[in-house]
């Protein structure tokens, strides 16, 4: 360990701390995928098992103590980061990634395969092109977070009146909107990510650069997953 730090010493600051973002979002972008992963293997089985789409979408209480269970993970992770272990912190990462993957699983009973297959790609590359933008540009993106923030509030209260007015256009509109704000939040995360990792890597230990990492492949996981699902609400066939 001292010879790594000698090592880091060795470099330029401007040089190490670049080193220090690569190695960071690496982290988070492989805990990401993981996450995804998961996910996805987890609502293909549900998608196709009979026995669990009975017992998760045949159970109203089910279903929805899974949703609760899920937003009670991300609330804990988001609050308690800084006092539980890096252990914990991974294991309700996982788990949250597993249970999204069952309640999602619905989405590929309600569309077709090839629309889900598309908005995936299409999601895929938006992210990808904002993920290399929130981490070469030299622009501070604080402003554009806090203004694609103040949408996604919008976006929620938008959601809650159109339980009640079922209106097909506020949909589509919410959708739209989705689109254009976790696309957005999407540069403005991976650069504020970047810019932790930039000194978390000499300046935290190795426990909290794990904690850290799992919370930005949340925070990543999350945009990516909302910016799936308002695309394939716009472009989506139905069954």
């Amino acid at each position: 360990m001292n010879n790594d730090f000698q090592q880091q010493q060795a470099f330029p600051a401007t040089h190490t701390r670049s080193q220090a973002s690569t190695i960071f979002l690496a982290k988070v972008f492989n805990w990401m995928a993981i996450g995804l992963g998961i996910t996805a293997i987890v609502a293909f089985w549900v998608a196709n098992s009979s026995t669990a789409q009975s017992l998760i979408f045949g159970n109203k209480m089910v279903f929805y103590g899974l949703i609760i269970g899920e937003l009670g993970m991300v609330i804990y992770l988001s609050t308690r980061i800084a006092r539980i272990t890096s252990y914990r912190a991974t294991t309700l990462f996982l788990l949250y990634s597993a249970l999204n993957g069952a309640t999602l699983s619905a989405i590929l009973l309600i569309y077709t395969a090839t629309s889900v297959a598309s908005a995936f790609i299409v999601a895929a590359g938006m992210f990808g092109a904002m993920s290399i933008y929130g981490t070469v540009t030299k622009k501070d993106l604080t402003g554009m977070g806090a203004f694609m923030f103040m949408g996604l509030i919008g976006m929620i209260i938008a959601s809650v009146v159109n339980i009640f007015m079922g209106s097909a256009m506020v949909s589509w509109v919410v959708s739209a909107i989705g689109v254009v704000v976790f696309t957005g939040l999407t540069a403005y995360d991976v650069q504020k990510i970047s810019k932790y990792g930039a000194g978390g890597i000499m300046e935290n230990g190795e426990a909290a650069i794990k904690k850290g990492a799992i919370m930005g492949a949340l925070t990543l996981y999350l945009d990516f997953i909302n910016l799936f699902l308002s695309l394939l609400r716009l472009m989506g066939d139905r069954r």
